[in-house]
């Protein structure tokens, strides 16, 4: 059967934290403006819905979402850069953008943690593809992360366990704020339950597990280990050669990769596809009538070092009559799978964060 390419809108695109921006000033944090937290009344963090898990042969199941009666921890969740405002730097003004990228993102955590996402003055797309007027800066959007955290901790943490979560340029973000301020930090570190860094640029030592990004958070290596980092970046094929993600320059480190559907090094795993049906799209028709759909046995995932690049590596396994539709990369292979990186492994994340929080509930 042909092939068919699902067509992703996660707005225009998802950038990587890479990008090379001035600071003119240290900036002072503004407010804290909560895209997600819970009591807001409009909340896109916890709108996980019922899923439609389709087959091979096309066939469609609903499945009804398993949510915990209570949510033991607690999620941080910084959102790539999705901003579509021309100037360099975005506002605080929560947009369908925002509120979109996070449904597809964040929310189903929200049957397992209560979650907590601030707004930050992000760079912009424009800011990304050299479109906007004006020097972007990095630094006032970090000191918006810095100070939710410090809210977040100070205001509502109350001694529960979290889990960072961040993609691209949040993912950017949130490695600078945990090498600052939870790696050094042994009081904080103990609350750390693991921290989801998808598709950036988190560097280890060659061939191990901590140094680089940081000196004391390692990779997460068996769904028992807390206070690790499960980092990777998406590819259907070995990274190019100029691409923003699985390479580094810095001397004797690589980027981190560690595979969400099999932890430990070399180990290939299936993966567990969650995505809104809202980002999915095929001739205009919906792909299926509950608001999530759900692949399995279509992909297994693996990570992969070779030409100085290391990846996770998406194979398709699917056979030539599966009806299922698949990922492409719409924005060039440079960028490899990084659209999808969160969702084509999704269901294995949230297994993950079930079997961390038990187990660093139980230290």
């Amino acid at each position: 059967m042909r092939t068919r390419t699902v067509l992703v809108v996660l707005a225009a695109a998802l950038a990587s934290g890479s990008l090379s921006a001035a600071s003119a000033s240290a900036q002072a944090a503004a407010p804290t403006v909560w895209l997600c937290k819970p009591g807001l009344a409009s909340n896109p963090c916890s709108s996980s819905a019922k899923t439609t898990l389709i087959k091979p042969n096309g066939s469609k199941v609903t499945e009804p979402l398993k949510a915990q009666a209570k949510q033991p921890i607690d999620c941080f969740y910084v959102y790539p850069t999705v901003s579509q405002q021309m100037t360099p730097n975005a506002n605080l003004e929560i947009t369908t953008a925002e509120t979109g990228v996070a449904i597809a993102q964040a929310s189903r955590f929200a049957s397992k943690c209560r979650v907590y996402a601030p707004m930050y003055r992000q760079l912009t797309l424009a800011a990304l593809f050299g479109r906007a007027s004006g020097t972007p800066d990095r630094e006032i959007g970090y000191a918006d992360v810095k100070a939710a955290w410090n809210e977040y901790l100070s205001k509502y943490n109350k001694g529960r366990g979290v889990v960072l979560i961040g993609h691209s340029q949040g993912t950017g973000v949130l490695a600078r704020l945990a090498a600052a301020e939870i790696d050094p930090k042994p009081v904080v570190r103990r609350k750390l339950i693991s921290a989801l860094l998808i598709g950036g640029g988190v560097t280890v030592r060659r061939g191990k597990d901590v140094g680089g990004s940081f000196k004391k958070i390692a990779a997460c290596r068996k769904s028992s280990q807390t206070g690790c980092v499960i980092a990777y970046n998406t590819f259907a094929q070995q990274p190019p050669a100029v691409t923003n993600f699985g390479r580094t320059t810095k001397a004797g480190e690589e980027v981190l990769c560690v595979n969400p559907a099999a932890l430990k090094r070399g180990r290939t795993g299936k993966a567990k596809v969650l995505i809104p049906t809202s980002q999915l799209a095929f001739g205009g028709t919906p792909l299926a009538p509950n608001p999530w759909v759900a692949m399995n046995d279509l992909y297994t995932t693996k990570c992969m070092s070779s030409g100085g690049a290391s990846w996770m590596q998406a194979n398709d396994i699917g056979r030539a009559s599966d009806k299922r539709v698949r990922f492409g990369a719409p924005l060039g292979q440079s960028w490899g799978l990084h659209i999808v990186d969160v969702n084509i492994v999704l269901g294995n994340l949230l297994d993950l964060v079930d079997d961390q929080s038990a187990a660093w509930r139980k230290l």
